[in-house]
């Protein structure tokens, strides 16, 4: 039988994947790597095996990855003290070891011709598979609803809805929509080497509209929308990072024509206001 292996499964992602993964295939069948194994063996479910799997240690990884036939390479956080690109490196290198036969990688939509600065760690990421030789899949994740958590909650509170992306558009879905479609392609007996996964472009004014409740629309310019963030308390290091993504989105980094994502799923998405009311938790 085939034996699936999962990083990261302590993160928000990760969890949502191993349990996704687990109802396809068994616990039996699904190892889930994590850097704190105490952690990942309360929240994995029953009968799964945790190993230890910390992106910064390549031999604890290839411990961890013995016998895996099939991989979830679910992307690091960047800003610790190893460099993400040099975690992810840990990870290549260690599934290679191991002999491990196929991995999915998360990364960035369009890494091969993305401009933006967070797709670096992605480009050089798929680079470095490629030239691994070990079959793969990029799993070119768009942008998860729940990267917007805090605008919708201040709009629902009667603050504004503020953003600084104009008319750029977004292909928002759920995180778990994301993690189930890495899961199908996973399991899946012959994935393409690339897929761009979105929901339906829309732009903010759209995604104002999906939101139920009296309050103001603000759109600002990328420099107005960074000082709002300074302003509200937000460390200039992070404000800079958002008002980024959002003028990468301004840009149009983040346009997609697919239908990846509906066609693994084999369902249409979750609507968009449906979708707004189950990150808000109504």
């Amino acid at each position: 039988m085939t034996t699936y292996a999962l990083t990261g499964t302590t993160g928000h992602f990760g969890r949502i994947a191993v349990q996704q993964l687990v109802q396809q295939v068994g616990a039996q069948h699904v190892v889930a790597l994590a850097r704190n194994v105490a952690k990942a063996q309360a929240l994995v479910p029953a009968g799964v095996t945790v190993r230890a799997g910390d992106y910064d240690d390549v031999a604890q990884l290839t411990a961890g990855l013995q016998g895996v036939d099939r991989l979830l390479f679910v992307s690091s956080q960047p800003g610790g003290a190893v460099s993400r690109q040099q975690q992810h490196q840990n990870v290549i290198a260690a599934a290679k070891a191991a002999g491990v036969g196929y991995l999915a990688y998360t990364s960035f939509p369009h890494a091969d011709t993305a401009t933006a600065a967070l797709a670096a760690d992605h480009q050089a990421t798929e680079a470095a598979i490629k030239d691994s030789g070990i079959k793969h899949s990029f799993l070119r994740n768009n942008w998860y609803l729940e990267n917007e958590a805090a605008t919708l909650q201040a709009a629902t509170s009667g603050q504004p809805f503020v953003y600084a992306a104009g008319d750029g558009q977004v292909g928002w879905a759920l995180e778990s929509e994301y993690a189930q479609a890495a899961v199908n392609v996973l399991t899946t007996a012959a994935p393409k080497a690339v897929y761009e996964f979105a929901g339906p472009m829309r732009t903010y004014r759209d995604l104002a509209a999906a939101i139920t409740g009296d309050f103001d629309v603000q759109a600002l310019t990328i420099s107005d929308y960074q000082q709002s963030l300074a302003d509200a308390g937000m460390p200039a290091d992070i404000a800079a990072v958002v008002a980024a993504i959002q003028a990468l989105i301004r840009d149009g980094q983040l346009q997609e024509t697919t239908t990846d994502l509906p066609d693994v799923l084999g369902h249409e998405l979750t609507p968009l206001a449906a979708a707004v009311q189950k990150v808000l938790g109504v």
